[in-house]
C-alpha cells in the first residue's frame, strides 16, 4: 500500500486506487462491489474520482475508453450508495405495533380469540347450509288459476297500432352529401396508359390526359393512378416549374 494513498498504475498500466478497503486496479475493486464482495458505502467516490482526475492529467495515462468506462461505473456505484443510504419503507411487524407493552398484547390477545370464534361459527354455519337448495320452479299447474290475465286490459285497436310501429319500414337515409363512386383507381390506369400510347413518341402533359374528365373528382382519380404508375416505375414525371405543366413520359 502506498503511502500517501494517491493514484498509482498497475504493471498493465491502468487505473489503480488505496482506500482503506482496497489497494489495486479500479475494475477490479468495481468487480468486486458489483459481486457484493466490497460494501459500497465503504468506498469513497468523491476521493476516487480526485484521484483519477490527478491520474488524468498525465497525457500518456489519458485513454478515452478507460474515461469512458470510469464515468459509466461511477453512476452505478453512486446509485448503488444513494440506494444504500436511503431509508427503506419497511413494514412494522407485531412487536413494533405492540411496543412491548404487556396490555396491549393482552388486549390482541381477546381479539384474536374473538375471530376464532367467529370463523368457526361461520364454517359451521356454512356446513349446516350445505344440504339446502334454493327452489327454481314456480307454482303448479292447478294455480294456472290465479295468474293475472296480461291481456285482460289490452285492446285490439292498441295491437293494431303497435304493429304498425314494429312493421313501418325504416326511413331511407339521406347521402346527398356523400360524393358516390364513379370512378377507380384501377379504371384511371388503364385510361392513362391508352392515352399515353395513343400519343406515341412525345411525352404527353397532365392537361391532356385529364381532357376526357368530366368532373374535379375524376381528375383526381386520374392524378392518383399517375402516382401509381410512378411509384410502379412505369412513367416518369417532369415539371419545369413550381405549379408548371406536369410532363408525363411513358416507360413501360
Amino acid at each position: 500500500m502506498s503511502g500517501d494513498g494517491g493514484p498509482r498504475a498497475d504493471v498493465s498500466g491502468s487505473f489503480a486506487v488505496d482506500v482503506p478497503v482496497f489497494q489495486g486496479p479500479f475494475r477490479l475493486l468495481a468487480d468486486l462491489i458489483l459481486e457484493q464482495k466490497v460494501d459500497v458505502c465503504d468506498v469513497p467516490v468523491a476521493t476516487v474520482t480526485d484521484l483519477y482526475l490527478s491520474h488524468a492529467k498525465d497525457v500518456d495515462a489519458w485513454n478515452l475508453e478507460e474515461a469512458t468506462w470510469f464515468l459509466a461505473i461511477c453512476a452505478v456505484l453512486l446509485e448503488l450508495k444513494v440506494a444504500r443510504l436511503t431509508p427503506r419503507h419497511v413494514e412494522p411487524d407485531e412487536e413494533d405495533l405492540l411496543g412491548g407493552s404487556p396490555d396491549l398484547a393482552y388486549a390482541r390477545s381477546l381479539e384474536l380469540r374473538a375471530f376464532r370464534k367467529v370463523a368457526v361459527e361461520l364454517a359451521r354455519r356454512l356446513e349446516d347450509e350445505a344440504a339446502y337448495f334454493t327452489r327454481d320452479v314456480g307454482p303448479g299447474p292447478e294455480f294456472s288459476h290465479l295468474y293475472p290475465d296480461p291481456m285482460e286490459k289490452v285492446a285490439a285497436a292498441e295491437l293494431a297500432t303497435l304493429a304498425a310501429q314494429l312493421l313501418r319500414p325504416p326511413p331511407t337515409l339521406d347521402l346527398t352529401h356523400v360524393t358516390p363512386i364513379r370512378f377507380t383507381v384501377a379504371d384511371a390506369i388503364t385510361a392513362v396508359e391508352a392515352r399515353i400510347q395513343a400519343i406515341a413518341g412525345r411525352p404527353a402533359s397532365f392537361r391532356e390526359l385529364v381532357a376526357d374528365c368530366e368532373d374535379r373528382m375524376h381528375v383526381v382519380v386520374r392524378f392518383l393512378a399517375l402516382l401509381e404508375l410512378y411509384r410502379d416505375g412505369r412513367i416518369e414525371l417532369q415539371q419545369a416549374a413550381t405549379f408548371g405543366e406536369i410532363e408525363v413520359e411513358w416507360r413501360g
